[in-house]
């Protein structure tokens, strides 16, 4: 059916539908995220509408990947209903084409997009988080306001006979420099012996180069220095990955970091979660076009078109949120991230296969 003459005029229907779809949204995502962005940074020392804007377009795709599941279910909806509203499915139907047949076309369809979305516009995602996290940054340390982070750990490091704790607001150059350092020095007893507050802290070989430090020891006058080196054990691959955030990874290294992160010690799970997830994107996107399938083909001929539209819209909405939300579990190690990723995608690919088989065989 893929290869006949009604089904490429099927397939070029959903693929035309889909780009426009892609191009609105993506528009609308733009013209919110310009605002949001412009809301948050326009107060920091180097902003500027320039800057903003390719800030706004370096985060497209995240937040574009983010909604293509939900995309996806309303191209299926629009072009079905488009079909049908002009007769062309009764034609087809009444031609002796069942539904496996005719919605092949926008299966391929959907899963392409899903592919697309995994090969081209997950590592442009990956890129484009990291540049913006990096401009953002920029802006916020040169006016003194650095954003604290979700993804950077206290570290407590021992070598020799130091024992310490660092942490910062907020880091850059993927961990290796600190923003805003707060150290701590500790006795054998568990004693605070040193606290040392520095603006940066840069990871070199075998040691952390503080700059412009206050030193606070206990019972002394704090004093200040412009630079100072704590000795350490770490490597800037294990700070790397310690730190790196599943989105700011593209597809095709999450294999190579996942091996990395379990070489040194560090979680994968979200590692994990993410890459089961974007694997079974396309998959996710067949599901949302069955879905689509089933509250969309009989729109001409029943008075229930808004009540099936409406439940089409609540059903997706429903699928992606459970996807999200079972990811999270994934991401936090309740669930293996395998399980977490798969079953809501194969439970929703054979309901609507289910749903499909009822309508047309009854």
């Amino acid at each position: 059916m893929i290869f006949s003459t009604l089904g490429r005029y099927f397939f070029k229907r959903y693929i035309i539908t889909a780009i426009w779809f892609l191009l609105g949204v993506s528009g609308i995502i733009f013209l919110a995220d310009f605002s949001e962005t412009s809301r948050r940074l326009s107060g920091l020392v180097g902003y500027s509408v320039p800057g903003a804007l390719a800030m706004t377009a370096m985060r497209v795709p995240l937040i574009l990947q983010q909604t293509i599941p939900t995309v996806s279910l309303f191209i299926g909806m629009t072009v079905l209903i488009a079909l049908n509203r002009r007769y062309e499915l009764v034609v087809t139907r009444a031609a002796g084409i069942s539904v496996w047949q005719f919605t092949l076309p926008f299966a391929v369809g959907a899963f392409l997009i899903g592919v697309f979305a995994v090969g081209v516009l997950n590592p442009a995602a990956a890129w484009g988080q990291r540049q913006s996290q990096a401009l953002e940054s920029t802006w916020r340390e040169q006016s003194g306001r650095a954003k604290p982070s979700h993804f950077l750990p206290w570290i407590r490091q021992k070598s020799g006979n130091e024992d310490t704790i660092i942490g910062g607001k907020s880091y850059r150059d993927n961990g290796t420099l600190l923003i805003d350092v707060v150290v701590f020095h500790f006795d054998k007893q568990g004693n605070v012996t040193l606290r040392q507050d520095a603006k940066t802290a840069k990871l070199e070989n075998g040691y952390w180069l503080l700059n412009d430090v206050l030193e606070n020891r206990p019972g002394e006058i704090p004093a200040r220095h412009p630079t100072a080196q704590l000795r350490t054990n770490l490597k800037q691959e294990y700070i790397q990955e310690s730190v790196a955030a599943p989105e700011t990874v593209a597809f095709f290294d999450l294999s190579r970091k996942i091996q990395i992160s379990r070489s040194f010690g560090i979680s994968t799970k979200a590692l994990e979660t993410q890459f089961h997830s974007l694997l079974s994107l396309p998959i996710l996107l067949v599901a949302m076009t069955l879905i689509a399938a089933t509250v969309s083909l009989k729109f001409s001929r029943f008075a229930q078109s808004r009540s099936m539209i409406l439940g089409g819209i609540v059903s997706g909405f429903v699928l992606y949120v459970v996807t999200v939300l079972v990811k999270a579990f994934g991401s936090s190690g309740a669930i293996p991230p395998f399980v977490a990723v798969w079953i809501p995608v194969i439970v929703a690919t054979a309901l609507g296969a289910t749903i499909l088989l009822h309508q047309e065989d009854g």
